[in-house]
């Protein structure tokens, strides 16, 4: 069973869920129907990564009930303009073959973008709640100053922010700022695009406990409290990210873990402050 995260807005997330980054429109609809298939029911799209048609057919063609679903995606980096956001969010909701989203993310801040005005793209996405074709709204890659403006702005609080965490780069002051604020963390990158599979310390665990590399990372992310989606076109691979909850890491485990942060260095994609893609 897997467990849920509960939002500040009242509604739930599962913990653990299945992403689609780098997963084409073509594949897309057999790689997330073999992953509903097994099991997932929280799948994490985005408009930017071009598959959210493909997400859509599979979710329609698993005859799932919508409501045992939890579909998320996120605003790209060319939508910011507050008409923009609303529009690309209809387009979402019909790619997605959906009459709601349960979650909607700013995908980046980009600071240096749109005169540095992120809060009138923060107010868009907010207006989407109110006729009930979406449960939450939040943001992705979000730095805490980035997050204290929109706050202090509008009044709004974030229900998620979407960050990338893994035990090289555990993120801990936009983690712990977050959810000091109510705001729930999902990690992007869980494995650090798989630089952590095969660390020394991550193989011995895995060893000791009889588990894969990627369980016991996975894990240690549960465990956290953080949400994740890890992804993989291997049925067997989805599997097995499925099986985290018949095993539990101790506290001497998850201290190792905690040692391998290698602070900035160990992070694997742009800094917040910096990307400025569109």
């Amino acid at each position: 069973m897997i467990p849920t995260i509960a939002l500040h807005n009242g509604t739930t997330i599962p913990q653990l869920g299945f992403g689609t980054w780098l997963v084409s429109q073509d594949e897309a609809e057999d790689v997330v129907g073999r992953a509903l298939e097994v099991g997932y029911r929280h799948i994490d799209t985005a408009q930017g990564y071009g598959n959210e048609k493909g997400v859509g057919a599979a979710v329609a063609a698993s005859g799932i009930d919508r409501g045992e679903l939890f579909l998320t995606s996120k605003l790209n980096n060319d939508k910011h303009a507050p008409a923009d956001v609303r529009a690309s969010f209809e387009q979402t909701l019909e790619d997605l073959r959906t009459d709601y989203l349960d979650l909607f993310l700013i995908h980046w801040p980009l600071p240096t973008r749109y005169d540095g005005d992120f809060t009138s793209t923060w107010e868009a996405m907010v207006e989407l709640l109110g006729d009930g074709r979406l449960r939450a709204a939040g943001v992705s890659n979000f730095e805490p100053a980035h997050l204290e403006k929109i706050i202090a702005d509008t009044g709004v609080t974030p229900a998620v922010n979407q960050i990338e965490s893994h035990p090289y780069f555990p993120n801990r002051l936009t983690s712990e700022w977050s959810l000091r604020r109510g705001i729930a963390v999902e990690a992007w990158g869980p494995l650090g695009q798989g630089k952590v599979l095969g660390d020394p310390v991550i193989r011995e665990l895995a060893e000791e406990l009889g588990k894969s590399d990627a369980q016991v990372i996975l894990r240690w992310h549960i465990q956290r409290g953080t949400i994740v989606f890890p992804k993989s076109v291997s049925t067997e691979r989805m599997r097995q990210n499925l099986e985290l909850f018949d095993f539990e890491l101790t506290a001497r485990q998850i201290s190792r873990i905690d040692a391998l942060d290698q602070g900035s260095a160990g992070r694997v994609g742009p800094h917040p402050d910096l990307f400025d893609m569109v």
